[in-house]
């Protein structure tokens, strides 16, 4: 059996910080910021309190909840993959480790929130102009850097 320190698991640690600042971010959200409410921080950057019941950036946030369930468990499912693959990692290769992290600290941050609420709390509102991008979480951001990580490190495999 392969010794857990010397694995890729080795960087989870980063996944429970990820889901703890991910929590922590929307808890104070929801506590002072007011639903669909622009706080501007600077030019193109708002904070504004949504929900999103849907997928990635409110895709099919208007269905009758099936949604909620099936993107749940496919992002445990992809979860429990990922941990396979950190797994079978050496804790050396850190950015693959470490985007593979983030992903799954990410992911479990969306998820606890589907479970907890039925809905995934987003607050971070991102604009150029009049051009909007959809309203996001640290979850969210964390995915998008691990995936951005496990491109770079692509290179190196």
């Amino acid at each position: 059996m392969k010794n857990i320190q010397h694995s890729g698991l080795r960087w989870l640690g980063l996944t429970g910080v990820i889901v703890f600042l991910d929590h922590i971010t929307k808890y104070l959200a929801i506590k002072h910021l007011v639903a669909s409410i622009a706080y501007p921080i600077f030019p193109g950057l708002n904070l504004t309190l949504s929900f999103n019941t849907g997928a990635a950036f409110g895709f099919l946030n208007e269905s009758s909840g099936w949604q909620e369930w099936f993107f749940g468990g496919i992002a445990v499912i992809v979860s429990l993959a990922l941990l396979v693959w950190l797994y079978r990692l050496s804790h050396q290769q850190y950015r693959l480790c470490i985007g593979l992290s983030f992903i799954i600290g990410g992911a479990w941050g969306n998820v606890y929130d589907r479970v907890m609420a039925g809905q995934v709390t987003d607050f971070i509102q991102v604009y150029v102009s009049h051009f909007y991008w959809p309203t996001f979480n640290l979850a969210d951001s964390a995915i998008c850097i691990g995936a951005a990580l496990l491109l770079i490190s692509g290179r190196r495999l």
